[in-house]
């Protein structure tokens, strides 16, 4: 059993560290607020450390190859952020409701939510994997990739696309467990699966043992069956029970009123984040017009960055669980404040880290390639792109404060006016009209990113997100 502080304790920084890793049955309504962001931002934090270490571990391995292997990993990646739109969109309106009833102290209704986010996943699971697996040679082309890349990428491609329902089990089951308070939960599924991706990979790309040698292939089998083992844990923990949450086999129903709140706040959650997502999908398609090293540096470039960003997704996570939780113990002025806290850590967080690769992008580089000329295509985008980091960390924390809340809308139209009508334009007239070829497309990124967080802090401060209802 974790850990409960008793009253009138006042435990060290450390000693809630380890209480977080462990997992705690903490209220996270009432108490002292900093400790309330460590027990969850600490769990979460490695939890999305786990899920970015899919993607690197990849790339890591597949840069060995050849410059079409990782460029196939990084044209897959950005059709994948289609499925990752939709498991994101949902599962952020997922946390948001089983955060809320936690609040209420309603673990019924939590499980309740819980079950009819499983169901929507299976539906959409169905309808974007089956097409896009059969489809995958013609998606490759259509993103730019060569002749010899598909020949040699088709199979990886149907296999990741084909899995979208693997991913959305796992992301969605996750989102449940950070919602009830139980972020050790969804670390330790991560970590589970990473360690099975870890084993397999070398195994499988390079046929070590009695392993066939899969090539690039085997990165997509490899990261499969570690998130599969990952999502029959969870749903094993789901139906045994945590502190917080247990689905009984009663629930296991459709509740039509449940779904269809949950499918109208996700609709908009959905189109949020496919809006970002497609936007990345454009971005990629204008690096790809500089050729495979070019894509290749970038895809290696975006990999390590997403790997020191995904910690701060979990800085915000947190603050979505801590704003649905005391809006729903009736607490505003509470959830508002964790949200300024939270954004502080985070810029403090990625500001440093942002400092480290301007002046260590190319040793960073080439811990996964020495090919003299991808190292410095991918220093180029890892340094400039590293620019815009304390703007990356004040918006992913106001975007799931507005989510967290329940308010997709807001973030949504965000998203249209920085990354369709500003970020895509400025990459293309940048990099195209203006010759500044890849390096534009990075610019771009941080201009539209650093507007982003500018409204997102101006409209939070109003307070309307306070109202919302779910």
């Amino acid at each position: 059993m974790a850990s409960v502080v008793a009253a009138g304790e006042s435990p060290s920084f450390w000693a809630s560290v380890r209480e977080a890793i462990r997992g705690t049955h903490q209220d996270f309504t009432r108490g002292n607020l900093n400790r309330a962001i460590v027990l969850l931002a600490i769990p979460m934090v490695l939890e999305t450390l786990g899920e970015s270490l899919f993607a690197l571990v990849d790339v890591f391995w597949v840069a060995k190859l050849s410059s079409d292997a990782v460029a196939t990993v990084g044209l897959t990646e950005s059709m994948l952020t289609i499925i990752y739109s939709v498991v994101l969109g949902l599962g952020m309106s997922t946390t948001a409701m089983v955060a809320r009833r936690i609040g209420e102290k309603d673990p019924e209704g939590a499980a309740v939510a819980a079950v009819q986010s499983i169901g929507l996943g299976a539906a959409g699971a169905l309808l974007i994997g089956v097409p896009s697996m059969l489809a995958a040679p013609r998606l490759l082309a259509l993103m730019g990739g060569s002749a010899a890349l598909v020949g040699t990428g088709s199979l990886y491609t149907r296999i990741m696309l084909g899995s979208s329902g693997v991913v959305l089990f796992l992301f969605l089951n996750n989102a449940i467990f950070r919602g009830a308070g139980d972020a050790a939960v969804a670390m330790r599924v991560l970590w589970l699966s990473n360690l099975i991706n870890l084993a397999l990979d070398p195994c499988l790309i390079f046929g070590l043992g009695p392993f066939p040698r899969l090539g690039v292939t085997g990165a997509a089998v490899a990261t499969t069956t570690g998130r599969s083992f990952g999502v029959v844990y969870q749903f094993y923990l789901l139906f045994r029970g945590t502190e917080r949450l247990r689905v009984l086999p009663s629930q296991v129903r459709v509740h039509l009123g449940v779904m269809l709140r949950l499918l109208r706040v996700s609709s908009t959650g959905i189109l949020q984040f496919l809006i970002a997502h497609t936007s990345w999908i454009g971005l990629v398609r204008i690096v790809s017009a500089f050729g495979s090293e070019t894509l290749a540096g970038y895809t290696i470039g975006v990999r390590i960055i997403i790997f020191v960003i995904l910690p701060s997704w979990g800085l915000s996570n947190a603050a979505a669980t801590l704003v649905g939780q005391n809006l729903g113990a009736k607490q505003p002025r509470r959830a508002e404040q964790c949200v300024w806290r939270t954004g502080v850590y985070n810029a403090l967080f990625l500001g440093s880290v942002g400092v480290f690769f301007l002046f260590l992008a190319e040793p960073v580089v080439q811990l996964f390639t020495h090919d003299p000329a991808v190292v410095p295509l991918a220093a180029a985008c890892l340094r400039m792109l590293s620019y815009g980091n304390v703007a990356y960390a004040y918006g992913m924390v106001m975007m799931q404060a507005f989510n967290g809340a329940g308010d997709t809308v807001t973030p949504t139209i965000f998203n249209v006016f920085c990354f369709w009508l500003l970020e895509l334009p400025l990459a293309y007239a940048l990099a195209m009209l203006v010759g500044l070829g890849a390096r534009g497309v990075y610019l771009s990124i941080v201009i539209s990113e650093a507007t982003f967080a500018l409204v997102g802090v101006l409209v939070f401060r109003r307070g309307r997100w306070k109202l919302q209802r779910i």
